[in-house]
């Protein structure tokens, strides 16, 4: 084997790639691999096709490369005529004006339109741990108000004293960022402004700040963040509420820490109780059209019965009708003297007759002639026994009484005349 460029016949191997084996002239420095006719030849000696003509290796060396540089040739000369041929006929008039090249754009104009860039961005969050503390619920509630996800926090104290307690512990397991500063006067403060007001250089997607603190001095970071197009929100805390105030637009929110929710505005407030008034208003309309309807289903019921039933409707109508023409009469009559016992129990036979007469059906009981014996005469009758001393009570009058007899009737008693006739 000799070296391709001087024929040199000193070589040496230079590695294997991809399984063939690479040589070095040790006269040119020229790398080439082994001709793959060498490997079946073990001499300078090649035969032909017929197997009749011998040539030197360099010769069929020679003539291969030939061949393959015309083959190459033909193949490039093809290829470019192609090519011209093409590129004058897809630029030509007639194709730029043909009904073709029309349908063409038309197809592949909506993969080419230009897709709009998504704005992206993040919000930052820088935390004056040594003057306000700021739970998870407040925190999540910060991040509700903000237009860009609230990825980065940090939070700046002296994190060796005591009254911080566990809070830098807290703030890195919720992902926080800590910058410690030694003690003294506004170093927390003077830390956060030159962090803060460089953040764009090591966040550059950042659009919304939060500063939260209720230092006066980081008035001149809100102010730098201001001035470098970010949106600059101030989280102060008075009391059991946190004050957050838009720099941009000098709009306030306020947020409860003790009910762990938004403050709404006076407006808001007013929304609220309107919509419990309206709510409320649903409410009770819905349990009137509920109890007009229950009293349409009892009228009904009732009409039901009166018509099964009719004598019931009469006998329940009588006794107000009675009750009214008592009434009356008692009204015309004259209050009469009753001095004694037999005046009394002639008294009280007349009432029971007159009720009898007007209303056989009906029942009288105690009480109902008890209050017809006081619409004539004026006094209870409870005080007329008492004052003829003649029982502790009327109804035990009437019990002693011959001229009564009493009937048990639920849960009182039906008075009716016995057979004794009244001297």
């Amino acid at each position: 084997m000799k070296c391709p460029r001087c024929a040199s016949t000193s070589y040496r191997k230079n590695g294997r790639r991809n399984g063939k084996q690479y040589y070095l002239c040790k006269n040119c420095r020229k790398q080439f691999m082994e001709p793959v006719l060498l490997s079946s030849l073990e001499n300078e000696w090649i035969e032909d096709s017929n197997g009749h003509t011998q040539i030197p290796l360099a010769e069929a060396q020679d003539l291969s490369l030939q061949e393959n540089l015309s083959t190459e040739k033909i193949t490039e000369s093809g290829g470019l005529t192609l090519a011209q041929e093409l590129l004058q006929t897809l630029l030509s008039s007639e194709f730029l004006e043909s009904a073709a090249f029309t349908q063409f754009i038309h197809s592949i104009q909506p993969k080419i339109q230009i897709q709009p860039q998504l704005d992206i961005g993040i919000s930052l969050l820088l935390l004056d741990a040594e003057n306000l503390k700021i739970d998870i619920a407040a925190e999540e509630f910060l991040s509700s108000i903000c237009n860009y996800p609230l990825q980065v926090k940090i939070a700046f104290a002296n994190w060796k004293t005591p009254s911080n307690g566990k809070q830098d512990t807290e703030l890195y397991e919720r992902g926080y960022q800590l910058f410690h500063v030694p003690g003294g006067k506004d170093g927390a403060d003077a830390k956060m402004i030159a962090v803060g007001a460089s953040l764009l250089s090591y966040y550059p997607t950042v659009k919304e700040i939060f500063v939260c603190s209720g230092d006066g001095i980081l008035t001149h970071l809100c102010n730098e963040l201001q001035n470098q197009g970010l949106t600059v929100y101030w989280v102060r805390r008075k009391s059991q509420t946190l004050h957050i105030e838009n720099k941009n637009t000098g709009k306030f929110i306020f947020y409860s820490l003790a009910q762990a929710t938004a403050i709404p505005s006076l407006e808001g407030v007013l929304d609220k109780i309107q919509d419990l008034i309206t709510d409320e208003q649903e409410s009770i309309n819905s349990r009137l059209r509920n109890l007009t309807a229950i009293a349409n289903l009892f009228q009904e019921r009732c009409e039901l019965d009166s018509n099964s039933n009719p004598q019931n409707l009469e006998d329940k109508s009588t006794p107000s009708n009675d009750r009214e023409d008592l009434a009356a009469q008692a009204n015309t009559a004259e209050v009469k003297e009753i001095g004694s016992k037999e005046d009394l129990e002639r008294l009280l036979g007349e009432i029971i007759s007159n009720m009898q007469a007007k209303s056989p059906k009906t029942k009288l009981t105690v009480s109902k002639l008890g209050t017809e014996l006081q619409k004539i005469s004026g006094q209870s009758p409870n005080a007329i026994v008492k004052k003829l001393k003649l029982s502790t009570n009327f109804t035990k009058f009437l019990q002693s009484s011959p001229q009564f007899s009493l009937k048990p009737s639920g849960r009182e008693y039906e008075v009716m005349k016995s057979d004794v006739e009244i001297g």
